[in-house]
């Protein structure tokens, strides 16, 4: 199955999970146990899936970061996820190349979202790829540290709202 494909089977879950406010983790092995109607998900979907539920923290961190004046939390629901995609597809995966990662999230935006989105998830993404590109991986891996600490104490990390990306915590 295409990557294309995929990406949209990943968003169809992290869309989800988001919507109802359930864990990105229980809800994608629910999909695994039972996918319905629906063909079982891609490999590749499940890898995306997974990765955004690592790496949560990391990636709305950087997407509140570099998007100017709006929060993660304030950004529609359909446009924070893809962005995640993209974002977790730049900063932890190293088979997808920066630009394709955008170019991914810009088409699936042109579908999926507003006339506005396209070119806000480009600037947006741009900005996280030339800000991932210049850190190292030492200081990529310290947006991550606290939620390092946290996952050993806790199952419930993925869903850790990044405190810098103006995600209201879920404590």
């Amino acid at each position: 199955m295409a990557r294309s494909t995929a990406r949209k089977r990943a968003l169809n879950t992290l869309y989800e999970a988001d919507e109802k406010g359930q864990k990105i983790l229980s809800l994608l092995e629910e999909r695994i146990e039972h996918p319905g109607a629906q063909t079982p998900l891609p490999e590749y979907a499940i890898e995306i899936v997974r990765g955004v539920a690592e790496h949560k923290r990391v990636i709305d961190t950087l997407l509140g970061e570099c998007s100017e004046k709006w929060t993660v939390r304030r950004m529609p629901v359909v446009d924070r996820n893809i962005m995640r995609i993209a974002v977790w597809e730049i900063a932890f995966n190293d088979e997808v190349p920066d630009g394709v990662a955008i170019d991914e999230a810009i088409a699936q935006a042109k579908t999926l979202s507003d006339s506005d989105s396209p070119s806000f998830m480009h600037a947006v993404l741009s900005a996280v790829s030339d800000r991932v590109r210049a850190m190292s991986e030492e200081d990529l891996a310290a947006l991550d540290a606290p939620h390092r600490t946290k996952q050993t104490q806790s199952f419930a990390h993925e869903e850790e709202p990044a405190a810098d990306a103006g995600i209201p915590s879920e404590d």
